[in-house]
């Protein structure tokens, strides 16, 4: 299961959005208001969404400036959120994709969730 949010745009430039996010705590500043909870420490988060399961994301992989991937801690879940980021003259242009290995009952419960997710996150990271 593939999702893609659109692209949004933010006025800081990829260096600027990487210095923030090096402190995981600030990823609570891209979080939409459907979290519920959320917490962080030095290499992982763990939001809840209303009606689903906390989830806990440990980083991946940094590319700087291009790439920030998390995926998930728990063996039950497989899927990765990166968070893909191209400078441009105004600042950065950022899309999210989220790409997980579900079974087909465990995708039709939260494909629609999660998409709506991916789609909040990238709006809130817009508002930077």
């Amino acid at each position: 299961m593939n999702i893609t949010s659109d692209k949004v745009q933010i006025s800081k430039k990829p260096s600027e959005f990487f210095a923030l996010m090096a402190d995981l705590n600030n990823m609570k500043m891209v979080m939409p208001e459907s979290v519920i909870r959320f917490e962080a420490d030095e290499n992982t988060f763990v939001f809840g969404l209303k009606g689903m399961p906390d989830v806990r994301l440990l980083i991946e992989e940094i590319r700087e400036p291009e790439l920030l991937k998390f995926k998930a801690a728990s063996s039950k879940l497989d899927f990765t959120l990166s968070c893909v980021l191209a400078e441009n003259e105004g600042g950065a242009e950022i899309q999210y994709l989220f790409e997980g290995n579900f079974n087909p009952m465990m995708k039709m419960m939260v494909e629609r969730p999660i998409t709506r997710f991916i789609e909040d996150l990238a709006a809130s990271t817009a508002k930077l």
